[in-house]
């Protein structure tokens, strides 16, 4: 048997190869926007892609079934809950995928989405039972799918009960391979490893630990992390018609009139020179296009400022695979505002003189501790939230590590307010 998985850690999922040596065949399973890397690994295990199966219709990502289908005229299969309008080969509970001498055996397991599906992989030379499991948005390491993205969160909960029960019908030995990592907004308490087996998590996970439907739902529906940024427009493109490549951006003089300015240099860069207004989002920090999807407006084009051609092609990447598709150009370089950082006396002297302190940081983290007086703000917020904010008095963010505080203060100071 060929496998391979394929983890994009920006976006914390991951796609995946499976298919037959003998035959030289595989198909990808929930493949990302980016199938460069997808291509490559098939090339490396001298095997032809032949199809795509889609588990269930992405809400966090821009799939890349499109780029196939156009590009390399690979066909998809999904179920037909999901109602999508592209051509596709609909699978249901049961039907089986035949590739070699590798069976991939759908499952129907609704809960996340009414149409997502699990897929037992099966090496027949080896044995007629699954090897492993491809579970997508359902059962992840240490956790399982948020419930309340395409349904109401009782309901998906509830489905997502007796959809985990069928899976762990499933011998113990069964390795599990999921469709998100730590990183993902489609769970809350995932682990950042790639892969654990049935048996593991059936000691292990929590969630799994809840054997009365009720108890499950009250945990499943009470989720209070945020949806992922522009959702809406992320489910229509993967819902209907297939989109090809994109093409390059150019190298732009100077940003055009009107355009949102994306900084995505590092913090210290950004705040050593930067453009009146630019919002900075480094791309080398950890899940740069959920952060950048948090506070760009989606119906405006995004001129993207970096410090070279390739950092600004991997944030162009980044952006479209959260359907920011607007974005005439990038433009080297920074600018003659500078913002310095704070060390702790200077905040400490700050407040004493009135500064008013934010805490960009998520609830449950601040209620581990806060500084006394400060306003809890969670930077994803900070572009439309809170007009009372004082235009008096400078104001100072603040995060757990430094890059949070960074990109609340770039929003604060692209309102015109005194943000550090």
């Amino acid at each position: 048997m060929l496998f391979a998985q394929i983890l994009n850690d920006d976006l914390g999922c991951a796609s995946y190869l499976v298919g037959c040596e003998v035959a030289g065949e595989v198909a990808v399973v929930d493949p990302h926007l980016a199938i460069e890397t997808i291509l490559a690994e098939a090339e490396r295990l001298e095997a032809r892609i032949v199809r795509t199966i889609e588990t269930h219709t992405h809400a966090d990502h821009v799939s890349g079934h499109g780029r196939l289908a156009l590009d390399h005229d690979v066909p998809v299969t999904i179920h037909p809950a999901a109602g999508v309008t592209y051509p596709h080969d609909p699978m249901t509970d049961g039907d089986e995928i035949r590739i070699g001498n590798v069976v991939l055996r759908c499952i129907h397991t609704p809960g996340h989405r009414p149409e997502h599906c699990c897929l037992a992989v099966i090496d027949t030379t080896r044995a007629d039972e699954p090897w492993l499991v491809l579970t997508g948005d359902s059962l992840f390491v240490g956790d399982t799918a948020r419930p309340d993205l395409a349904v109401g969160a009782t309901d998906g909960a509830e489905g997502l009960f007796h959809s985990l029960q069928r899976l762990l019908e499933l011998p113990d030995g069964v390795e599990v391979f999921p469709g998100h990592v730590a990183g993902s907004l489609c769970g809350t308490s995932m682990s950042s490893r790639a892969s654990t087996t049935i048996g593991f998590e059936r000691r292990f996970n929590p969630m799994l630990a809840h054997s009365e439907v009720g108890a499950f739902i009250a945990e499943s529906a009470g989720v209070s992390a945020p949806k992922p940024p522009n959702l809406a427009r992320i489910v229509e493109l993967n819902q209907s018609a297939f989109q090809g490549a994109s093409a390059e951006v150019p190298k732009l003089a100077v940003p055009p009139e009107g355009t949102q300015l994306l900084d995505v240099r590092p913090v210290p860069v950004h705040l050593a020179g930067h453009r009146p207004g630019a919002i900075n989002v480094p791309v080398s920090g950890n899940s740069f296009s959920t952060k950048a999807g948090f506070v760009l407006d989606a119906d405006r084009p995004v001129t993207v400022l970096a410090t070279g051609p390739q950092e600004a092609e991997q944030a162009v990447a980044g952006l479209r695979s959260v359907a920011f598709s607007d974005i005439p150009g990038f433009v080297l370089g920074g600018g003659d505002e500078v913002t310095r950082s704070l060390r702790i006396d200077e905040l400490e002297e700050l407040i004493a003189e009135g500064a008013a302190v934010l805490d960009v940081r998520d609830k449950e983290e601040r209620d581990l501790g806060y500084i006394p007086g400060s306003r809890n703000v969670p930077y994803r917020l900070m572009r439309t939230c809170c007009p009372d904010l004082p235009e008096d008095r400078p104001i100072v963010t603040i995060c757990g590590s430094g890059p949070r505080a960074a990109i609340a203060a770039s929003i604060l100071r692209a309102k015109g307010l005194d943000a550090g």
